[in-house]
């Protein structure tokens, strides 16, 4: 019952209730290091437009030089590797909360941890990212896992909410 340890939930008023295991986060396209997310500085973007942009640059290129490999891919895939094998990662929690689709009336979102509760608008939860690897290493539950709460400002990036078991919308 060890690996049921890691698993983590959002129900409570919410049309989807979800099961969450962050061990498989680690091959999420969506991840980030922890570091680089809250030092980076960060613009909107518009999904859509911006593929489309790349995509018809990318296009343009090929017309015009015909399609080139990099050089350089088997340089970049052992860099990747290195960077999961060491880098701490986290993810944004928005796309989560919002695939369980929270009830019209929902305005909180209880957080339990470590047999303590803590409540937080419905907005601010939306912004948190979820951290759930540390020096390449999954979070274990006996070091504060399964997975870390950083706010979306960065303010606790030195104290991050640990030892997360359930996120409960009210």
């Amino acid at each position: 019952m060890r690996y049921l340890e890691s698993i983590v939930f959002i129900n409570g008023k919410v049309k989807y209730p979800i099961t969450i295991d962050p061990g498989v986060w680690i091959f999420d396209d969506r991840k980030m290091e922890i570091d680089t997310y809250f030092s980076a500085e960060r613009v909107q973007i518009n999904e859509l437009e911006d593929y489309t942009k790349k995509a018809s640059r990318h296009w343009q290129k090929e017309i015009q030089e015909g399609a080139i490999l990099p050089p350089t891919i088997k340089t970049e895939r052992k860099f990747e590797k290195q960077r999961l094998l060491e880098g701490s990662f986290g993810i944004l929690f928005e796309p989560f909360l919002k695939n369980s689709e929270p009830a019209d009336d929902a305005t909180e979102v209880i957080v339990t941890t470590d047999g303590k509760e803590i409540a937080f608008p419905l907005e601010d939860a939306l912004k948190f990212f979820i951290g759930f690897s540390k020096d390449g290493q999954p979070l274990k539950v006996s070091e504060g896992g399964p997975m870390e709460i950083y706010f979306g400002d960065g303010s606790n990036i030195n104290n991050p909410i640990r030892h997360v078991t359930s996120f409960t919308v009210k």
